[in-house]
């Protein structure tokens, strides 16, 4: 029995929806797929396996995200690829000009894309910068880069940080929420096409519980604890 229900839960993790913003691109790769099977039989499997990777990409599991208070959860899937403590940008408009302990998160095209909030709030600020498209893992590609600020305001007053930041390949940037919309932590609030970078920028005087290198799962992967005084860690990959 105990066999039968794993094989069970395997075939129902395997069958992950596709979030709705996939459906139109699986749809014309799919017409496309059908033109090329007419044409020519080898193009039409050719296409018929790019529907198959965009239905991969655009794919949107359920998470289950730790709810006590001062938690921060990643806001993406991928790789931690840098932790630093810089001046955060412009747009987010944060009025005590401190330094900030930033986390960056790069997204392969083979990581899930949809964007999770970090904390419970309200949006308090979102601003859409036009920009270049640099490889995201770049560091300049926060500042060069199109991007969406987000700026989520705890109900303890506290701000925190999340830039979207579109990459090499994406193109586009997709936020679901609007300004002045209350979200819940892990709440799905846009998502970035086809390879990106979500910045997430701490309160002043708070140090990440993450490590560089570390794989984070979005909505679920905790990235601070705002209740905590511990420092920033150190880890080594074995």
């Amino acid at each position: 029995m105990s066999d039968r229900h794993g094989i069970l839960d395997s075939i129902t993790d395997a069958l992950v929806p596709v979030h709705r913003e996939g459906h139109k691109f699986i749809a014309i790769a799919l017409a496309a797929a059908v033109v090329g099977w007419l044409l020519w039989e080898p193009l039409g499997w050719l296409l018929a396996l790019a529907g198959l990777f965009i239905a991969f990409f655009f794919r949107d599991p359920d998470r289950v995200t730790p709810l006590r208070e001062g938690l921060l959860v990643a806001p993406a899937d991928g790789r931690i690829s840098a932790i630093e403590k810089v001046k955060p940008p412009a747009e987010l408009g944060f009025a005590d000009g401190a330094d900030r302990v930033r986390v960056s998160i790069f997204l392969s095209v083979l990581d899930v894309h949809i964007n999770r909030a970090p904390v419970a709030g309200r949006i308090t600020r979102s601003v859409y910068i036009p920009g270049a498209f640099l490889n995201a893992a770049l560091d300049k590609a926060s500042e060069e880069n199109e991007r969406r600020a987000l700026v989520i305001t705890t109900p303890q007053g506290v701000e925190i940080g999340v830039v979207q930041i579109a990459g090499l390949i994406a193109r586009r940037i997709v936020t679901f929420a609007s300004e002045g919309d209350s979200v819940g932590v892990g709440q799905r609030f846009g998502l970035i096409r086809f390879g990106s970078r979500v910045d997430l920028y701490l309160p002043p005087g708070r140090a990440a519980q993450a490590i560089v290198g570390q794989r984070a799962v979005g909505g679920e992967t905790v990235i601070a604890d705002l209740k905590s005084e511990e420092g920033e860690r150190e880890g080594r990959r074995s």
